[in-house]
């Protein structure tokens, strides 16, 4: 797998590139022939650069703002400063003093809102309907003009730092971190710990942490470290007279990015060897090459060009290979951590056991895949095939979510050019050799850094990490002492071939968008529904094949075994279908609670190349007994390691297992993938279409035609000797009246609590008042056990629909309180609540409704949205694929005193709810799941 042209996420703390304020260009930024949006630079007298971006059609607006300052500016002796101080500037300005008011504000309006601390940069951002975007710009821009950081809520509010540490205490993600951390130079920032916890944000003698929290937003907030991006439906005009006075309010200190010039390991420590102990059953493999800064270089990415080669998947690639031998599952390569000074290209490998056991003859075969790149993968054919599929993604971009727009764009601003904000990612401009080459000299044996993370214990005398307290292990790694390859897996190296798959023919089929999916009067099987789509003016199409089979629905053996046949299936296509992949054709072979589907979309062109290809696999695939084993032994450690996880996942897990027909617990998956044999699997792959009931959706750029043809394909491969026969869809079990209570034993340190509170019917009105309701309870929910009472990090209230049956969620992770006193605190805030509600307005009440409406009906930005919804409605047998249309009438027709009715009689006194709780204290208790699951279902 190639990691795109993104830096590398790790776990909370994401490492991205900075570079200086950029002089703003005359010119808009170059877009997407597709992009109608219209696009204004604008920078303010304080110094702030903004990109205002206008869409006259767009239902939700929003905004972000990235601030030059990160984790790596953290004082030395207050370590997770930074972070802290992204909570705080959500807890209360000088004009909006309350400190739930803007968190309020924006949910009560249908928006959401979010922020994360990386390495070098702070990124906040909300979104919001449509015309509630100068309010909430408002709100948004005293964050950062005039906050007011309340003594009683800076010392609150460290609790949530630290319970949001403290439930990531046992992610191997964040111990492997760690350990990274632990061997880095630590004269650079980057071998801090970026989080905080009660420890170093705690108040000391003379040197209370809000003075601290003060001094260091003086020190390092500034205007011009700022870069905002605004999205809304108004003009550019209207957009630049919301902002200009708003956001010039923030004070202009003159300051300059903090350079972190120390090498990001002390010199003479590479190449070196870095054992890390897991408590999952993980098997990581990392090879970290630091390289020289590639800020400058993102118009023609040489650490991409290289990237691309390494993590190519392909017949004779390095993956191919390993995983032919059986000795990886999966590679990932691309640029990792850039801090302007020095960067790295990683090389990421998920390993089976064997793997492990010959952990070098996977580093001597990779650094033989290297040296062929450097003998032959410098070639401008490769360049221009890249750079071909490049402009194409950029040609046909579709829109993505406001959010996520505002967000991406507010850091892209504060790295490359104004005119190049929107196309940066897909750039590939010129084919530059020597800046490969450059790329390959830093890739060998004695500049590396190689990481291997494994559930074996390391001696008792290892040292541990600081804060995850993780067993790692770093010795001096001899490259003269690196065997050669096997020369069999070496001979099977080799470079990709000319893609076929890049599309051609990008026209438009003839005919108008049709307003909803048609059943075609085919022949055969399977039962086709089709819709002609485009209206986003794209060459693209999505088609989805459902094989639903009772040898899947009835069993967990059958579960078990269909969820291995898919990884069979799956092997087999990985190398012939990732050309496919990149040249804009994405794949899905996935199992589900009825059996498999496939799923392919992207351009057109060649759809149906690829599709015949997965229908033949699944008709016909071999399945290989090594590659078997190795699935299976994957599947056992991943349903082992869900007894690891932390406590609110495996809260949800039981819950759901419990509710879902056909949605087996993981203890029984266990046991039967730790029995199951290779005949048997065989056996089920012969049979699995014996039996079944088969439907395909085709939508988008395709005629009526082409659908009937994918149909006549599908028959003729799948169905010839298959008897087609209905297979049901699953239903969620009804509870009983009262609390159904269940307690798991878990070992970590937190408490996680789940109750659950079932509706009585699947009837429109009833989803619609349970929707309403957990629109207006989410906030005050928040507001109130998080803010206040600082009960954990993870605390939510939602609507908790399965299956269309609608229900109410509550839920919280706590690393201080037990399960008791969580239960208490919320039967408390559901008595106390229920006057607050009974007290609403009309006016609020129309308010709360619109929100649920707009999430609702939110625009669809891209043709996969709509294929999605047309599938969703396919599956429950909405063949009038109006549900959205008849729950927003549902929605419209809810009054005060339906939600009033509801809450007193359902929700407060829990008339139908299950309540879950997990620790180390919880007695385990979980003998009413067996009788939940044979209840009957919710109608």
């Amino acid at each position: 797998m190639l990691i795109g042209h993104r830096s590398l996420f790790r776990h909370l703390v994401i490492l991205s590139l900075l570079l200086p304020a950029l002089a703003l260009a005359a010119t808009a930024p170059v877009k997407s022939p597709n992009d109608d949006n219209q696009y204004r630079y604008l920078e303010l007298e304080n110094g702030l650069n903004v990109l205002l971006i206008s869409d006259p059609d767009a239902d939700k607006a929003a905004a972000a703002m990235n601030v030059s300052v990160g984790s790596g500016d953290d004082p030395d002796d207050r370590q997770g400063l930074a972070h802290f101080l992204e909570h705080m500037l959500f807890l209360g300005t000088e004009k909006y003093p309350e400190p739930g008011e803007y968190q309020q504000f924006i949910a009560s309006h249908g928006g959401s809102h979010n922020a994360f601390t990386a390495f070098q940069d702070t990124n906040y951002f909300f979104d919001i309907q449509a015309d509630e975007l100068e309010p909430a710009l408002d709100r948004f821009a005293q964050q950062f003009a005039a906050p007011l950081f309340t003594a009683e809520l800076v010392d609150r509010e460290k609790n949530a730092v630290n319970s949001e540490y403290s439930s990531k205490l046992k992610e191997d993600g964040r111990r492997f971190h760690s350990a990274e951390e632990a061997v880095m130079n630590p004269e650079h920032a980057m071998s801090r710990f970026a989080v905080g916890d009660l420890d170093t944000l705690a108040d000391r003698p003379g040197d209370p942490i809000r003075d601290d929290l003060v001094q260091f937003w003086k020190s390092h907030y500034s205007s011009n470290l700022m870069s905002l991006v605004v999205l809304g439906k108004q003009s550019l005009d209207q957009l630049e007279a919301m902002v200009k006075p708003r956001f010039s309010a923030i004070e202009n200190r003159q300051l300059a990015p903090h350079e972190h010039t120390a090498p990001i390991f002390k010199p003479g420590f590479l190449p070196s060897f870095l054992q890390v102990q897991s408590l999952k059953d993980v098997r990581r493999l990392e090879l970290t090459f630091p390289l020289p800064s590639q800020q400058d270089e993102y118009a023609d990415k040489p650490v991409g060009y290289i990237a691309n080669l390494l993590g190519h998947e392909g017949q004779g690639s390095l993956l191919n290979v390993l995983k032919q031998a059986g000795l990886a599952n999966s590679l990932a390569a691309g640029q990792g951590q850039d801090t302007g000074h020095e960067s790295s290209l990683n090389i990421s490998l998920s390993l089976t056991p064997q793997g492990v056991e010959n952990w070098r003859n996977v580093i001597a075969l990779t650094f033989d895949y290297i040296d062929r790149i450097r003998q032959d993968g410098i070639q401008e054919t490769y360049f221009d095939e890249l750079r071909q599929l490049s402009e194409t993604g950029f040609r046909f971009q579709e829109k993505r979510s406001p959010i996520h727009t505002v967000s991406s764009l507010a850091m892209q601003m504060q790295r490359v050019k104004p005119a190049d904000v929107l196309r940066a990612p897909w750039m590939m401009e010129d084919y530059t050799p020597a800046k490969y080459r450059a790329v390959l000299d830093r890739l060998t044996p004695d500049n590396v850094l190689i990481s291997l993370m494994t559930p074996q214990a390391l001696p008792k005398d290892a040292p541990r990490t600081e804060w995850y307290d993780t067993p790692y292990q770093v010795t001096d790694f001899d490259p003269a002492q690196l065997d050669d390859a096997p020369e069999a897996l070496a001979a099977q190296l080799g470079l990709p071939e000319r893609n076929p798959f890049i599309p051609e023919d990008f026209s438009m089929v003839p005919g108008q968008t049709m307003a909803h999916p048609i059943k075609l009067d085919a022949p055969g099987a399977p039962t086709v529904w089709y819709a002609r789509d485009k209206h986003f003016g794209t060459p693209k199409a999505n088609v989805y094949l459902s094989l639903r089979s009772p040898l899947t629905r009835d069993s967990a053996h059958g579960q078990v075994l269909t969820e291995l046949l898919v990884d069979s299936i799956r092997d087999n296509l990985n190398a012939y279908a990732y050309p496919a992949q990149l040249a804009g054709l994405d794949y899905r072979v996935y199992s589900h609670l009825r059996g498999i589907t496939l799923r392919v979309g992207g351009y057109n062109d060649k759809l149906h190349v690829l599709l015949r290809r997965i229908m033949t696999q699944v008709a016909n695939g071999e399945i290989d007994p090594a590659r078997f084993e190795i699935n299976r032994k994957r599947m056992i450690d991943e349903l082992r390691n869900q007894a690891k996880s932390k406590p609110v996942s495996q809260v949800m897990s039981e819950m759901q297992s419990a509710l879902i027909e056909g949605a087996w617990p993981t203890g029984d998956k266990l046991a039967e993938a730790e029995s199951v044999t290779l005949g048997e699997l065989r056996e089920f792959a012969r049979d699995y279409l014996k039996e079944v009931d088969p439907v395909m959706l085709v939508h988008g750029n395709l005629t009526e035609a082409a659908a009937i043809n994918l149909q006549r394909q599908a028959n003729a491969l799948l169905f010839d000797d298959s008897d087609i026969k209905s297979v049901p869809r699953s239903g969620v079990r009804k509870l009983p009246e009262g609390e159904t209570d269940i307690g798991l034993q878990v070992d970590h340190p937190d408490t996680g609590y789940a109750l659950y509170v079932q509706g009585d019917s699947t009837e429109f009105d009833e989803r619609a008042r349970f929707a309403v309701l957990a629109q207006i309870i989410s906030s005050p929910f928040y507001e109130s056990l998080r803010t206040h009472q600082q009960l954990g990090y993870i605390v939510q209230s939602s609507s908790f629909e399965m299956l269309e049956v609608p229900a109410l969620g509550f839920m919280i992770q706590s690393p201080n309180s037990g399960a008791d006193k969580l239960d208490q605190a919320v039967g408390e805030f559901l008595t106390n609540f229920e006057g607050k509600l009974a007290d609403m307005s009309p006016a609020e009440v129309a308010r709360e409704k619109q929100a649920v409406l707009s999430q609702l009906l939110a625009q669809d930005r891209q043709l996969g949205e709509v294929s999605e919804r047309y599938w969703r409605e396919i599956d429950r047998q909405a063949f009038d694929f109006d549900s959205r249309q008849k729950m927003a009438e549902a929605i419209r027709k809810v009054s005060l005193d339906d939600l009033t009715h509801t809450y007193r009689e359902e929700i407060e006194p829990r008339l139908r709810s299950l309540k879950v709780t997990a620790g180390q204290q919880v007695t385990d208790d979980r003998a009413a799941l067996d009788t939940l699951r044979s209840a009957s279902f919710v109608y």
